[in-house]
Parts: C-alpha cells; sequence; structure tokens
C-alpha cells in the first residue's frame, strides 16, 4: 500500500469517484491560479526567511485534545498526526504551504484496513473542491506529481487558506508580491553583474589609424588577448601600441543598492508576512514577541484548531465537548525581570503550582509529583463578610 493509497485509502465510494471522469462538477466558475511566483518566491532568502520565522514559531504550538471521541484515533494522534512526521514538522510544513501559496488541505490517512490513522498536508495547486453528481456531496480531488489521483470527502478534510476574497472555498494567488519579488530579482541581478564587472579591467583609448572597422575590433580583440588572456605573459606590464592614443582606465565601482530601496523591499515583505527583522534574528521577547504571536501565530492556530477539529470530529461529538486546540506558553517569550514578578506574584498567592512557575524558567517537574500542588504565604487569609466568632463575642457581653 503506497502513500497515495495510505492518504486518500481505497474504499470502494473513493475508488468509483476517482476512475469516473465524468463523476463530478465544478463547485465554482472561478478556479484561482495557485503559482508562488513564477515557482520562486521560496527561492528568495528574504521571503524564506520571512516564512521560516513564523513556521519556527508555529511549529512550537501544542496540539492538544480534549473529549472522548475517537479514542483510537485521538491516541494516536496525541503521539504524532501520521507515521512520517511529527508535530513540530507537520505544523511547519503546514504554515509553510499556506504561507507559499496561501492554501493547505490537510486530508486523512488511512492504514490498510480503512481505518483513519492519522493527517497529511498535501498543496493545494493541483487540487479541486467539486461536488458529486450522484448525491450532490463535496469532494476533494488531488494529483500528485507522478500522476496519481486521490480524492476524499471535503467533511473529512481541513482547508487552511489565507487572502479568501473570490472563491467560495479558496485563498487568492501571491501577484500581490510580484512586484517586490521582481525588485528582489532586479536588485539581486545587479549585484551580480556589478561584481563581474569590478573584476575586469577596462580601457578607453583613441585610435587614428585604421581602415576598416573590421581592423578596430582586431586590435581591440589583440590587445585583450595579450595582456588579459589565459595565455598572457606580459609579467603584469600592459603594452599598448602606438596606434593608440589618449589611453584611459575606465574607473568601474562596485554597485551598492540604495539603503532606502532595500529598507523599502524589506518592509514591503515583512509586512506581507507579518514579521520584523527582530522576528527574523530571534531578538524580540516581552511585548514584542506577544504581539507578534496575536498578530502573526495566534490566527493561525485558531484557524487550525477549528478547521481540523470540523475535520476530525462529528458535530454531535463536538457539541459533546470533542475539541483540537493548539497552544503556546507564552511566559517563556518574557523578559527575566518580568518572568521573575509573574512567578513571585502567582506562586506566593496560590495561582500557580510549583511545576508551573518551573516551567516559565524552562525546568523540568519535581518527581513523584511534588511539584503538582499550591503554596502560599501565610499572611494572605480569604476575606469574609462575617465571622461567627465575633458575633459569639458580642452576644455574650451583651
Amino acid at each position: 500500500m503506497g502513500i497515495v493509497d495510505k492518504i486518500f485509502g481505497k474504499t470502494k465510494e473513493a475508488a468509483e469517484v476517482i476512475n469516473a471522469g465524468q463523476t463530478f462538477k465544478l463547485i465554482s466558475a472561478y478556479e484561482p491560479v495557485f503559482h508562488d511566483w513564477r515557482g520562486e518566491i521560496y527561492e528568495s532568502m528574504l521571503v524564506r526567511a520571512a516564512i521560516d520565522a513564523r513556521s519556527r514559531h508555529i511549529s512550537k504550538l501544542k496540539v492538544e485534545f480534549f473529549g472522548s471521541a475517537k479514542p483510537d484515533l485521538t491516541r494516536r494522534l496525541q503521539k504524532r498526526p501520521n507515521p512520517w512526521d511529527t508535530w513540530s514538522q507537520f505544523l511547519y510544513r503546514v504554515n509553510t504551504i499556506v504561507d507559499c501559496t496561501n492554501n493547505c488541505l490537510i486530508v486523512p490517512v488511512y492504514d490498510a484496513d480503512l481505518n483513519k490513522i492519522g493527517i497529511f498536508p498535501v498543496l493545494a495547486h493541483r487540487a479541486k473542491i467539486v461536488t458529486r453528481k450522484k448525491d450532490g456531496s463535496l469532494w476533494v480531488t488531488y494529483k500528485f506529481r507522478d500522476g496519481q489521483t486521490g480524492a476524499c470527502r471535503f467533511d473529512e478534510c481541513a482547508v487552511l487558506r489565507k487572502f479568501q476574497f473570490k472563491s467560495d472555498f479558496w485563498g487568492s494567488d501571491n501577484l500581490a508580491l510580484d512586484d517586490t519579488m521582481d525588485l528582489v530579482a532586479i536588485q539581486k541581478q545587479g549585484i551580480k553583474e556589478a561584481i563581474k564587472n569590478t573584476a575586469s579591467y577596462k580601457f578607453m583609448a583613441k585610435s587614428t589609424n585604421f581602415s576598416k572597422v573590421d581592423d578596430l575590433e582586431k586590435m581591440q580583440n589583440n590587445f585583450s588577448v595579450k595582456n588579459f588572456g589565459k595565455e598572457a605573459k606580459g609579467g603584469g606590464v600592459l603594452v599598448f601600441p602606438n596606434t593608440f592614443n589618449d589611453i584611459k582606465q575606465i574607473d568601474i565601482k562596485p554597485y551598492t543598492p540604495d539603503k532606502d530601496q532595500m529598507d523599502l523591499i524589506n518592509e514591503n515583505v515583512f509586512s506581507y508576512f507579518g514579521v520584523n527583522e527582530d522576528i527574523l534574528q530571534n531578538r524580540a521577547f516581552g511585548d514584542a514577541w506577544t504581539a507578534f504571536y496575536e498578530g502573526a501565530i495566534e490566527p493561525f492556530a485558531i484557524q487550525f484548531s477549528e478547521t481540523l477539529t470540523n475535520a476530525i470530529y462529528s458535530e454531535r461529538e463536538i457539541a459533546n465537548g470533542a475539541l483540537i486546540a493548539t497552544t503556546t506558553n507564552r511566559v517563556q517569550y518574557m523578559s527575566f525581570s518580568d518572568k521573575k514578578a509573574y512567578v513571585e506574584g502567582g506562586l506566593d498567592r496560590g495561582i500557580l503550582m510549583i511545576d508551573e512557575a518551573r516551567e516559565v524558567y524552562n525546568l523540568p517537574p519535581l518527581p513523584d509529583g511534588a511539584g503538582q500542588r499550591f503554596v502560599a504565604r501565610g499572611e494572605y487569609y480569604f476575606i469574609q463578610e462575617e465571622n461567627p466568632k465575633e458575633d459569639e463575642t458580642d452576644g455574650d457581653q451583651e
């Protein structure tokens, strides 16, 4: 059973759907073109760094399962999403796909007995959401690079997307980034050509002793070969024939991109992917990292949790408490002084358990569950509206 079969299974219904050419019809007349800037968006160092920064932080999200629905599948998913990936690798790839194409499909993985054993992310640029003519149900069809075709029911598939506008189900393409990517490519090519040009010597001279254009070309070629060719043996001395005069060397200065232009390009890419220089270079912490989390990571976490919950569990199971949630410990990104104040205030007042306080400092739990308890300073007491002892004393005095 190959990976394609494991991902999409071989149910009788799916086999009928895959093999029947007229089984489906398109759900919408608008079909977005999925492309990643002529295939090169992820090949740009700046764009890859921006996507990598988001994906690295997203890969640290903790996937948690609540409720008692589908115990066998849930138990498998708690360990890993599929037989090939860890949760960290899975989340990293899902976000990378979303950032590159603004869409990502997460489809079921089946075992040999057609039981669901996990989930797998696939690219969306060869996928279509269609309706089955027989019963009007929604399906997702997908074609792999080797030509194999798969399909799964839409309600068993999670679709993550960005920039959704014209399509009822898909996010838009990355055409809005084309102008910026063109500038990145032009600057890269310009710098490369400038380095090549500055690595060579160029001279300007006037010749008054030639009769044909061909003769001038021959003199130019002869001068270059004798002085700069691989077989040149001039010993570092340039020899000019007397047919040249007013000889001057052309001084080519290396090209340096304008700082304002570079800043504009960087800012465009940062704004498009929701990052900044501090995030890329791992300098963000405290309030800066919290802002990045709330603006870039939390929206992904919410969409991932909601779509995956709906794909794995039925409406009845969700109503009974089945839920997939993605969370992160933002406290770990505070400065040391902020962590100290947080732990002291939470621990002294019985808000945090000992192990929770240790986690803030990236320390392991205490052995034998010793850290699973609350502590509080002795001068803190519960305030009651009435004190029974005082009431009894007052009564005796009367």
